[in-house]
């Protein structure tokens, strides 16, 4: 089983199917049908795949709620010569999912990491989702809660590149709703969702576009993989003493107080009222 002439003792970080079972390559099969035991995320989520190519490796769990007990557990059988072989429900394990701590512990004592590449879901995104590929990063997970996650996409404001996030999906309209608030409803995102499963979608466009259409459905299910384009190159729309004198003229023409004033102009700028408020705060 060993590549490259590597000996007994080895951690095996095997890419898994992120939907279509046949999302395999023929090394990670072979892989798990040698390894001498397969320690999983969620064993009856693994059990689906080994069933499916006749694979009858012993299995464990190996999940976020046991993972320092089990690391340790595993480390004592790669010391004694075993070969582990270490999967996710789906997709890269340690991408995230379990699988850091046990990968640390090995390096730590010398067990060779064998990665098996294969299916990512957030690679599967950028190559698909048509916005710019030649420089992206990935953020993990958006925070749940939602002064967090504005926080996030605060931070990627003035990006130059295109930024991966995994989304829930009972959280992503809320997720969207922050990006036209914070980045601008011309930002152009790209949902995806349920990649290479039976109800695969891509919703591309810009952030107002998008929200849209997410907020004529009832439900949304799947795993989502959300991408957000990089910041248009910014020129001064007006000078500040114009931007100035542009928001007291709406606020004087329509009645307005200088909050619905400023979210006005926000849209008449093509900006989020975010950087409107920063700009008003700069002219001052």
């Amino acid at each position: 089983m060993s590549d490259g002439g590597r000996g007994a003792g080895e951690l095996y970080i095997v890419a898994t199917p992120i939907g279509n079972l046949e999302d395999i390559t023929l090394r990670a099969l072979r892989v798990l049908k040698d390894a001498s035991l397969i320690a999983c995320e969620d064993t009856r989520q693994t059990q689906k795949l080994l069933g499916h190519y006749g694979i009858t490796t012993r299995t464990v769990s190996y999940h976020a709620h046991n993972e320092q007990e089990r690391a340790a557990e595993l480390l004592r059988e790669l010391q004694n010569g075993a070969r582990v072989a270490l999967v996710s429900d789906a997709g890269m394990p340690g991408i995230s999912d379990p699988g850091f701590r046990v990968i640390v512990l090995a390096v730590e004592h010398g067990i060779p990491v064998v990665p098996i590449p294969g299916p990512a879901a957030l690679v599967a995104a950028v190559a698909a989702g048509g916005l710019p590929t030649d420089s992206f990063r990935f953020g993990g997970f958006l925070p749940a809660r939602r002064g967090q996650r504005r926080q996030t996409l605060e931070g990627i404001r003035d990006s130059s590149q295109t930024e991966i996030f995994y989304e829930a999906p009972h959280r992503v309209k809320e997720a969207i709703e922050d990006v036209v608030e914070i980045l601008g409803a011309a930002r152009a995102v790209v949902v995806a969702r349920e990649l290479t499963k039976i109800h695969e979608e891509f919703l591309r466009g810009n952030a107002a576009e998008v929200l849209k259409a997410l907020s004529a459905r009832v439900e949304i299910k799947g795993e989502i993989t959300l991408l957000i384009g990089r910041a248009e190159e910014k020129t001064e729309v007006l000078p500040r003493a114009s931007f100035r004198q542009r928001l007291q003229e709406i606020m004087d023409a329509e009645k307005l107080d200088q909050k619905g004033a400023l979210k006005k102009l926000a849209r008449e700028m093509g900006i989020s009222k975010s950087e409107a408020y920063r700009e008003l705060q700069r002219s001052k």
